[in-house]
């Protein structure tokens, strides 16, 4: 019978009381050397602690929550056995007599001590064949691993993998293979560490970061970039301002709203939502647009905007940004939304990834315009570039229809006769 011994944690450098993230092992799984054993996750750092040996788990000590430090007992562990041998009650030693136990004060412990437990159905072995990396990914998203079938040699899980199983959990749609909750973040004592001042979230960022979190975790994203000359626009727009007189201002978003309400008739899949198994195409085009407010991000809806002209859209993008500021918008006037334009122009950037307004399957983010210069095919010439920012859900819009619509707002924009074919 092959000795059973402790598996103490290594020397992990200057870390202390590290709580366990992930048990990666369970009784009875056989285990290669430096095969990692179970995930700690510090405020600094993610580390795996390897097996020191090969063998059988008997028990496994640690649990997932226990703070360990150096020298920590985290499992028992039979070395030099291939697999758990049966067990047999006929060939099950008897208990040392008390007379024995006085007389081998340090009897090293045995297998039958620690009876192995049967290893759960969802849980095979190979499943915890996979790198540290992706060990990592997989609770980020937070993926059981033993639920993912490896496509490496010898069952060995790779990336492709986890990213293949959360591709085919959003698409079925069911609990078929249920995407469990992410590992809570490990609690910290940031005042340890020095001075802290604690501020509560307003409610309107709890809320919105609920419903962000749900999209951002629920929605394979994809954003791709364009840049539009609007050169031409932008002396347009101060000319009608101009000729407004101080009356109203039309900004820059109002042209981006047309635009966007045009291509969106060319390309209708991206004025749509996921509902159940089928899409629905929406034949109107209530566009959102994110404002910005001292109680945080609130999006209002400008309702039927493809039945006004850009003065009418900037009359009543400048009332509802108005209603946002002040904290006075019903929420009639916060839904129905069927596309969202997120404008960061007036702040700053050259691109960034904005997150799909579930259940809307495209927002488009606006940074700020710049000039650059551009080729003309004899000489560079100055010209204004508004970077474009489109994100779309994987499983309704691809990569060349998303690229087509980018191209098709970006002729608009730079080309406003375009609004009138």
């Amino acid at each position: 019978m092959d000795p059973v011994s402790e598996v103490r944690l290594p020397d992990i450098g200057e870390f202390t009381e590290v709580p366990v993230a992930e048990v990666l092992v369970a009784p009875g799984d056989v285990v290669e050397v430096e095969q990692p054993l179970l995930t700690l996750e510090s405020d600094k750092a993610t580390m795996d602690v390897p097996s020191p040996a090969a063998g059988v788990v008997v028990e496994v000590l640690a649990r997932v929550g226990d703070l360990v430090s150096r020298g920590s007992r985290i499992l028992l562990i039979r070395s030099g056995a291939e697999e758990a041998p049966p067990e047999e009650a006929s060939s099950e030693p008897a208990p040392p007599s008390v007379d024995e136990v006085a007389e081998e004060p340090e009897r090293r412990v045995l297998a039958a001590d620690f009876p192995a437990a049967p290893a759960p159905e969802t849980a095979p072995s190979t499943a915890t064949r996979a790198s540290p990396a992706v060990h990592r990914m997989a609770r980020e998203l937070g993926v059981d691993l033993h639920l993912v079938e490896g496509s490496g040699l010898g069952g060995r899980v790779r990336k492709s993998d986890v990213q293949a199983f959360i591709g085919q959990a959003l698409n079925d749609g069911s609990a078929a293979a249920p995407l469990p909750e992410p590992l809570p973040a490990p609690e910290v004592d940031f005042a340890a560490f020095g001075p802290v001042e604690r501020r509560p979230l307003s409610r309107l960022k709890q809320v919105s970061g609920a419903r962000l979190h749900r999209s951002w975790t629920t929605i394979p994203h994809v954003t791709s970039h364009e840049d539009a000359d609007i050169t031409d626009l932008e002396a347009f727009r101060k000319e009608i301002n101009r000729e407004q007189a101080g009356e109203l201002r039309v900004t820059l978003l109002a042209f981006v709203v047309k635009a966007a309400v045009l291509t969106l008739r060319a390309f209708p899949d991206f004025n749509a939502s996921l509902d159940g198994g089928e899409l629905c195409l929406k034949r109107y085009y209530h566009v959102g647009f994110a404002a910005d407010t001292p109680r945080g991000l609130v999006v209002p809806v400008l309702r039927d905007a493809d039945r006004m002209g850009v003065l009418e859209i900037a009359g009543e993008l400048a009332r509802l940004a108005a209603r946002a500021r002040a904290g006075e918008l019903a929420p009639s006037e916060m839904q129905g939304g069927s596309f969202t334009v997120s404008s960061l122009g007036g702040v700053g950037g050259t691109a960034f990834t904005p997150i799909v307004n579930a259940p809307e399957v495209a927002i488009l983010g606006v940074s700020r315009a710049a000039v650059r210069p551009v080729w003309d095919g004899a000489a560079f010439q100055p010209r204004l570039i508004l970077p474009l920012s489109l994100s779309w859900d994987h499983r309704v819009v691809d990569g060349a229809a998303a690229a087509r619509f980018n191209l098709h707002l970006a002729g608009i924009l730079g080309d406003v006769r375009r609004a009138l074919l």
